[in-house]
Protein backbone atom coordinates (compact mmCIF):
# COMPACT_ATOMS: atom_id res chain seq x y z
CA UNK A 1 0.00 0.00 0.00
CA UNK A 2 1.48 3.62 -0.82
CA UNK A 3 1.21 6.39 0.97
CA UNK A 4 2.43 10.36 0.38
CA UNK A 5 3.10 13.74 1.42
CA UNK A 6 3.47 16.62 -0.31
CA UNK A 7 5.13 20.06 0.74
CA UNK A 8 4.53 22.37 -1.73
CA UNK A 9 5.96 26.00 -2.35
CA UNK A 10 9.57 25.62 0.05
CA UNK A 11 11.18 28.51 -1.01
CA UNK A 12 14.59 26.79 -2.10
CA UNK A 13 15.48 25.86 -5.94
CA UNK A 14 14.55 22.29 -6.73
CA UNK A 15 17.84 21.28 -7.82
CA UNK A 16 19.54 22.00 -3.98
CA UNK A 17 17.10 19.61 -2.69
CA UNK A 18 17.31 17.08 -5.80
CA UNK A 19 20.97 16.59 -3.84
CA UNK A 20 19.34 15.46 -0.61
CA UNK A 21 16.25 13.51 -2.43
CA UNK A 22 18.56 11.32 -4.09
CA UNK A 23 20.25 10.25 -1.20
CA UNK A 24 17.26 8.61 0.46
CA UNK A 25 15.71 7.06 -2.82
CA UNK A 26 14.94 3.32 -2.16
CA UNK A 27 15.90 3.44 1.45
CA UNK A 28 13.69 2.26 4.58
CA UNK A 29 12.32 5.46 6.17
CA UNK A 30 13.93 4.87 9.59
CA UNK A 31 17.45 4.48 8.09
CA UNK A 32 16.45 7.66 5.71
CA UNK A 33 15.37 9.63 8.84
CA UNK A 34 19.02 9.24 10.72
CA UNK A 35 20.51 10.14 7.11
CA UNK A 36 18.79 13.20 7.09
CA UNK A 37 19.64 14.04 10.50
CA UNK A 38 23.03 13.87 9.86
CA UNK A 39 23.16 16.05 6.28
CA UNK A 40 24.15 19.43 6.95
CA UNK A 41 21.94 20.98 4.46
CA UNK A 42 18.70 23.51 4.82
CA UNK A 43 16.51 21.36 2.16
CA UNK A 44 17.65 17.93 4.46
CA UNK A 45 15.45 19.76 6.83
CA UNK A 46 12.93 20.55 4.56
CA UNK A 47 12.58 16.58 3.05
CA UNK A 48 12.85 15.49 6.47
CA UNK A 49 9.74 17.11 7.55
CA UNK A 50 7.72 15.70 4.70
CA UNK A 51 9.06 12.41 5.50
CA UNK A 52 8.15 12.70 9.09
CA UNK A 53 4.52 13.77 7.32
CA UNK A 54 4.44 10.72 4.63
CA UNK A 55 5.37 8.18 8.10
CA UNK A 56 2.88 9.71 10.30
CA UNK A 57 0.04 9.51 7.40
CA UNK A 58 0.75 5.66 7.26
CA UNK A 59 0.83 5.24 11.01
CA UNK A 60 -2.74 6.96 11.43
CA UNK A 61 -4.75 6.91 7.96
CA UNK A 62 -3.48 2.86 7.09
CA UNK A 63 -2.55 1.57 10.21
CA UNK A 64 0.85 0.79 9.02
CA UNK A 65 4.13 0.11 10.76
CA UNK A 66 7.28 2.60 10.32
CA UNK A 67 9.40 -0.71 10.73
CA UNK A 68 8.41 -1.88 7.11
CA UNK A 69 7.95 1.03 5.19
CA UNK A 70 10.60 2.07 2.33
CA UNK A 71 10.53 5.24 0.03
CA UNK A 72 9.47 3.88 -3.07
CA UNK A 73 9.59 7.64 -4.62
CA UNK A 74 11.17 10.76 -3.88
CA UNK A 75 11.24 13.71 -6.51
CA UNK A 76 11.90 17.91 -5.96
CA UNK A 77 9.82 19.39 -8.76
CA UNK A 78 10.15 22.84 -9.68
CA UNK A 79 7.22 25.26 -8.43
CA UNK A 80 6.44 29.10 -9.21
CA UNK A 81 8.98 31.51 -9.66
CA UNK A 82 8.54 34.88 -8.21
CA UNK A 83 10.09 37.51 -10.38
CA UNK A 84 11.53 40.86 -8.93
CA UNK A 85 13.86 43.38 -10.35
CA UNK A 86 16.72 44.78 -8.87
CA UNK A 87 17.78 48.02 -9.72
CA UNK A 88 21.19 48.41 -12.17
CA UNK A 89 23.38 51.26 -13.53
CA UNK A 90 21.94 53.95 -15.46
CA UNK A 91 17.71 53.51 -14.51
CA UNK A 92 17.74 49.76 -16.35
CA UNK A 93 17.09 46.70 -14.06
CA UNK A 94 18.08 43.20 -13.75
CA UNK A 95 15.44 40.73 -13.16
CA UNK A 96 15.75 38.37 -9.84
CA UNK A 97 13.92 34.82 -9.89
CA UNK A 98 13.31 33.80 -6.57
CA UNK A 99 12.67 29.60 -7.31
CA UNK A 100 10.55 27.34 -5.40
CA UNK A 101 9.86 23.92 -5.49
CA UNK A 102 7.63 21.19 -4.53
CA UNK A 103 8.57 17.84 -2.92
CA UNK A 104 6.85 14.26 -2.75
CA UNK A 105 7.93 11.42 -0.87
CA UNK A 106 6.14 8.25 -1.28
CA UNK A 107 6.31 5.17 0.50
CA UNK A 108 5.54 1.53 0.68
CA UNK A 109 5.20 -1.13 2.47
CA UNK A 110 5.67 -4.49 -0.44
Amino acid sequence: MEVRAITRNVPMSAQKVREVVRQIQGLPAERALAILDLVPRKSARLVRKTLRSAIANAENNRNLKVENLRIKEAVAGTGTTLKRFQPKARGSAGPIRKRRAHIRIVLSDE
